[in-house]
């Protein structure tokens, strides 16, 4: 909206300071379209840098607390609860022994497996 100004002048002073920034986009088009465009990049990449950064700390002490809480109530080691999981000492050869003696590799039966082409055949 532009005043209107009745004095001897015939302009405004703000008309005037409209029409040189108009005059001034006119000439050069970086100022009224690329500066704001680079800044609002350059300012929102910097602003969603510091939020999310803000976020990972907070997150960070969220995640220390809850530990720090779970170490006092279950005295956790680092690889879990204190003397809960003993893993067996088993050796190879034990294994195989075991293995052995469920499966009879001497009696076994022949079986023909049908070609693929004779499994269409049948149906």
């Amino acid at each position: 909206m532009v005043a209107v100004d009745t004095s001897k002048n015939g302009a405004s002073f703000s008309s005037f300071q409209y029409s040189g920034l108009k005059r001034l986009g006119r000439r050069n088009p970086f100022l009224r379209y690329g500066l704001p465009l680079i800044s609002l990049t350059v300012f929102g990449t910097l602003g969603l840098g510091h939020m999310l950064q803000g976020s990972k700390d907070i997150s960070k002490i969220k995640d220390d607390k809850e530990w720090e809480i779970i170490e006092e109530r279950k005295a956790l080691s680092r690889t879990g609860p204190v003397n809960a999981y003993n893993p067996k000492k088993i050796s190879l050869e034990e294994e195989l022994k075991a293995f052995q003696e469920k499966v009879d590799i001497n009696s076994y039966e022949y079986k023909r497996i049908p070609l693929p082409s004779e499994g269409k055949s049948t149906r």
